[in-house]
């Protein structure tokens, strides 16, 4: 039997809580997010503070973990350099999501934030670095789209490689919707002031995680100007794997 496994999304449980049984403690299990079964079938559990999951072996933290580093940062700024030399300061990298189960991005709320973004080249001199996802629709980033052809912009077309780490490296502040609580995440790990803008609906997690993370000082609504402050990125991807070690350590002893 391995000595630890990890499991995530809801199709992974069964397995998770059939090798934990047949194991007979041998593996240490692991799950990520809320597992929707008794937590004490699993030796840990991580979720994220909004969920609000309670238990002797839950750690929760306001971020997720994710695949950022200050590394990896870098190095993909330095890649990406040479294709946005002639943008100008201050660079706005853009992550825009789209329509989940709780928000709206509509054609009429995306040509809002078009107007918004070309805006902010108009008042402050700023270039943009816009990547969209998969959620955010076709006639939606032409809205977008549209207010940016004379600017000084990039927008990623989805084809080739996706520059979201490119462009997120590259940035002097970061524009963020509030859609996604992964993408926000990232966003507040480049420790770049960050702007989440507050798409249509919502839901108590949602609402939780954005003002826990405002409160942070990581991240402030966008409200169409841009300001510059500092605080200490947001990595919760250490912080889990030191507690999950720790665990293992202290069950190994017992």
């Amino acid at each position: 039997w391995p000595e630890l496994l990890i499991a995530a999304s809801r199709q992974a449980i069964p397995y998770a809580r059939m090798i934990a049984r047949r194991s007979k403690g041998r593996t240490f299990v692991v799950v990520l997010q809320n597992p929707h079964v008794r937590l004490s079938q699993f030796d840990f559990v991580w979720a994220p503070l909004h969920d609000r999951l309670k238990g002797p072996n839950v750690l929760s933290t306001l971020i997720s973990p994710h695949r950022l580093t200050p590394e990896r940062l870098a190095a993909e700024a330095e890649r990406f350099a040479p294709r946005i030399a002639h943008l100008p300061h201050p660079r706005i990298s853009v992550l825009i999501g789209g329509t989940n189960a709780v928000y709206r991005m509509t054609e009429e709320v995306a040509d809002r934030i078009g107007a918004r973004l070309a805006d902010l080249c108009d008042k402050y001199g700023a270039s943009l670095l816009v990547t969209p996802s998969r959620r955010s629709g076709k006639e939606q980033i032409e809205a977008i789209r549209k207010h940016l052809k004379d600017k000084p912009a990039m927008v990623w077309d989805g084809t080739g490689e996706n520059p979201y780490f490119g462009f997120l490296g590259s940035a002097d502040t970061v524009l963020v919707t509030c859609d996604s609580v992964n993408m926000v995440g990232e966003a507040t790990a480049t420790g770049k002031p960050v702007y989440v803008i507050e798409l249509e609906g919502g839901s108590a997690k949602f609402r939780r995680f954005l003002d826990a993370v405002y409160a942070s000082g990581a991240a402030r609504p966008f409200a169409g100007k841009l300001e510059s402050w500092e605080y200490r990125p947001l990595n919760a991807t250490k912080e889990i794997a030191d507690a999950i070690l720790r665990a293992m350590t202290a069950r190994s002893q017992k």
